[in-house]
């Protein structure tokens, strides 16, 4: 992987979440890692210094979300295998080796965890952390839809501190 500058970067962040997915890793090859499959969240810049950041949004029922409030710093990384997304997005790591059963292999970077031979990596440092509350809905039909059996997700919002493809 070469470490590239983030305003080089020239992506459709609509069609990179919605349409390509990302895997979000956590936690490290001391204490642990998982990957899920993530295909709602958002880029841009926030806060002082136009941080650039990266907001993910993870379910409270999610092994990987046990493991990314352990840690200060996960991952998005971009792969193309379509299989390995969906098996990411679909099992559990709290039962079986994920990596191995997807097919893909963990990178371990910068005090995180990637996944080897992706097109791009961001490493992030999380910044800020609020639940999806259902009252906070001013279009009611979304909760209804989305939310129907009630497992929200926390948002998570975090630095995007490096780069690489």
């Amino acid at each position: 992987m070469k470490e590239i500058d983030l305003r080089e970067l020239n992506l459709n962040p609509f069609t990179l979440f919605g349409n390509d997915w990302l895997v979000l890793t956590a936690g490290d090859e001391r204490t642990g890692c998982n990957a899920m499959t993530v295909s709602w969240g958002h880029l841009g810049c926030l806060w002082s210094h136009n941080r650039p950041t990266a907001v993910v949004y993870v379910r409270q029922s999610r092994y990987t979300k046990e493991l990314i409030d352990k840690s200060d710093l996960f991952t998005l990384s971009l792969i193309d295998d379509r299989n390995a997304l969906g098996y990411l997005g679909s099992h559990s790591g709290r039962d079986e080796n994920k990596f191995q059963n997807a097919g893909i292999k963990p990178l371990f970077t910068d005090g995180t965890t990637a996944i080897e031979g992706a097109k791009l990596v961001f490493v992030c440092k999380k910044l800020y952390k609020a639940p999806i509350s259902p009252e906070n809905f001013i279009d009611t039909a979304i909760p209804a839809k989305d939310y129907a059996n009630g497992d929200y997700h926390d948002m998570y919002i975090a630095e995007i501190i490096k780069a690489y493809e």
